[in-house]
């Protein structure tokens, strides 16, 4: 396996090692059989290669993804926070609360005139103001939260280019 570089832990990745993190982006559910045949390698090789993958914590996990609309969590809102207090209790008690709830499926620290960016999933617009209205604005650190919509979505995907 490549050796791990000293700037930041970036892998260097090689190009078998490349082939099967493509295939597993696509299809985490792929049998060893599939991966091997469309990547060329034994699947014995496969096998020792997703093991080292994952030890070094190049591969997180596996995963289903599945339908936001077919699961009740059709609406998809970007929720953009800001706090009033930026002390080490108000950061932990955020991101308590960030964790703690579902319907939060990705949070960032943000540059610019927002701390924060949540994406939120829910199922319709008065389920997301229950939610904003009893978590968010109700966490005494949060100062203000300005959210949009989302109206269509033009892309979805969690292959990192490779």
């Amino acid at each position: 396996m490549g050796m791990e570089s000293i700037y930041g832990g970036i892998m260097e990745l090689s190009d078998p090692e490349i082939a099967i993190l493509r295939e597993i982006q696509r299809d985490a559910s792929a049998s060893l059989a599939d991966i091997a045949g469309r990547t060329g390698m034994a699947q014995s090789t496969v096998w020792r290669k997703l093991q080292e993958l994952e030890a070094a914590g190049v591969i997180k996990g596996r995963v289903a993804l599945l339908s936001p609309a077919k699961t009740g969590a059709k609406l998809c809102v970007f929720a953009s926070v800001s706090l009033s207090d930026h002390s080490e209790e108000a950061l932990a008690d955020f991101a308590r609360v960030v964790r703690s709830h579902p319907e939060i499926m990705e949070c960032h620290a943000l540059s610019g005139t927002s701390d924060y960016i949540l994406k939120v999933r829910v199922s319709d617009v008065e389920a997301y103001e229950r939610f904003m209205t009893h978590n968010l604005l109700r966490n005494a650190h949060v100062r203000s939260v300005v959210s949009s919509f989302a109206l269509k979505e033009l892309k979805y995907t969690t292959e990192l280019p490779l």
